[in-house]
């Protein structure tokens, strides 16, 4: 039978421990009429065992394989194409949503049929510490709101808008920022997306990646969806400073943004 759900998980060399409590938490969800469509982006021999390991305790499991890495935008495409449900829930392999997470989120959709997708407020974990509520943003996102940020976390679509855009952004600018930019073009084709405001996820916040250097590069291509964007949205010149922000940020000490950012222990 056709599933109501279809959750896409993009998977490349995870953390045993780290996949299989997300698979978990997927698999120990209240709405159970899903498939998880676990997309192996060429992951090492480990994590590729692992993921064949998993895949047999549920039937709901589906399991796809790159060859080569491609990375998230076109792994999630690939689930999202194979996706045989209406709706289409992200899910990264490091995270974990709340047992209400799909019902709560399919239960908005089936009465809100004004909005393309629905995320929700976001709690993260470095590790160490859960900060409560650490994503929290607004309910109705405009489009000048997304000159702030991405303003939605692994959200759950309607797969027909996500196909009308296109999915998602497979080239190498987008790397880091594949989800901002496809909440902006969606925006860009009039197709709105809705926060609810209680934490259904969990975010592991990987702070050594955080302090890689290296990673300024990045920064770079944000800044550039950023102007792409804006473009889209109407909201140039105005932008123009905002499009700099990735840049400025990056100059700021990591443990100096970690406080800015509201980091308390619960």
């Amino acid at each position: 039978m056709q599933p109501d759900i279809s959750v896409v998980m993009a998977v490349h060399n995870e953390e045993r421990a780290l996949l299989e409590e997300a698979v978990n938490s997927i698999l120990n969800q209240t709405y159970s009429d899903f498939e998880l469509i676990i997309c192996d982006d060429a992951s090492d021999k480990e994590t590729a065992n692992t993921i064949k390991e998993i895949s047999g305790r549920d039937d709901r499991i589906v399991v796809i394989t790159n060859i080569e890495n491609k990375f998230v935008g076109a792994t999630r495409n690939r689930g999202i194409k194979a996706a045989r449900g209406k709706y289409v829930a992200i899910m990264d392999a490091d995270d974990y949503s709340y047992p209400e997470r799909l019902e709560i989120q399919k239960g908005f959709l089936d009465t809100h049929l004004e909005y393309a997708f629905v995320s929700s407020v976001v709690d993260c974990f470095d590790g160490k510490k859960v900060v409560s509520g650490h994503f929290r943003v607004k309910e109705r996102p405009e489009r000048r709101d997304f000159l702030w940020g991405a303003q939605f976390a692994t959200p759950m679509f309607r797969k027909e808008c996500l196909e009308c855009v296109g999915g998602y952004d497979e080239s190498a600018i987008t790397k880091r920022t594949e989800d901002y930019d496809l909440y902006m073009r969606l925006y860009a084709q009039g197709l709105r997306g809705y926060n609810i405001q209680r934490p259904l996820l969990r975010y592991l916040i990987n702070v050594h990646v955080m302090k890689n250097k290296r990673l300024y590069r990045y920064r770079i291509d944000e800044a550039i969806v950023r102007y792409r964007g804006y473009r889209r949205l109407g909201l140039m010149p105005e932008g123009w400073l905002y499009v700099m922000k990735p840049l400025l940020v990056g100059l700021i000490p990591h443990g100096l943004l970690w406080k800015i950012k509201g980091k308390v222990k619960v």
